[in-house]
């Protein structure tokens, strides 16, 4: 069975002109891989139209999971919900929600500020995770045990393609 591929996006002004290495890409790539997905090295881009262009580029590709990190919160430069939403089909908003609710609970109440999106783009499902290794430490935390039920459901591979018609009992054929 050939693994399904995953991306990593990291969204970083300073990083990505060399100012300073990132070091939240490398632990989602640990995640991802740990997961079963093959997955490059991140890729680290300047905040905003850069971020879109990449996960775009991502999706295209044919990976099954992007996330980034960086971009989520309050600055100026933060623009990584920006580039996200436009290229999702439809949004998954319980992710988004998790990964800061788990953020508050453990009482980091800046959890909160965090901008981030989920959802899916074709086939694809997209997260946005905070910058900080904090934040997605805590995203990991979320994402471990659902992500790949996550990546199958959007496909709906995760349940069976034979069998009688989804519209059996809602008005469809009997």
């Amino acid at each position: 069975m050939t693994q399904l591929r995953a991306a990593v996006v990291v969204a970083s002004n300073r990083a990505a002109a060399g100012v300073y290495d990132d070091t939240t890409g490398p632990l989602l790539v640990d995640l991802l891989v740990s997961l079963g997905f093959s997955c490059d090295p991140p890729v680290v881009v300047p905040d905003g139209d850069p971020v879109g262009a990449a996960i775009s580029l991502e999706v295209e590709g044919g990976a099954r999971v992007v996330l980034t990190t960086g971009g989520t919160g309050l600055t100026p430069t933060d623009r990584t919900p920006e580039a996200t939403r436009p290229l999702l089909d439809r949004e998954v908003p319980g992710i988004a929600e998790a990964i800061r609710a788990y953020g508050v609970a453990k009482g980091v109440p800046t959890a909160s500020l965090s901008r981030g999106l989920a959802g899916v783009a074709g086939t694809c499902l997209v997260v946005n995770l905070p910058g900080s290794r904090g934040g997605v430490k805590d995203a990991i935390a979320v994402l471990e045990p659902l992500l790949v039920h996550a990546v199958e459901q959007v496909v709906g591979s995760d349940h069976p393609t034979s069998g009688p018609p989804a519209t059996e009992g809602r008005g469809g054929p009997a």
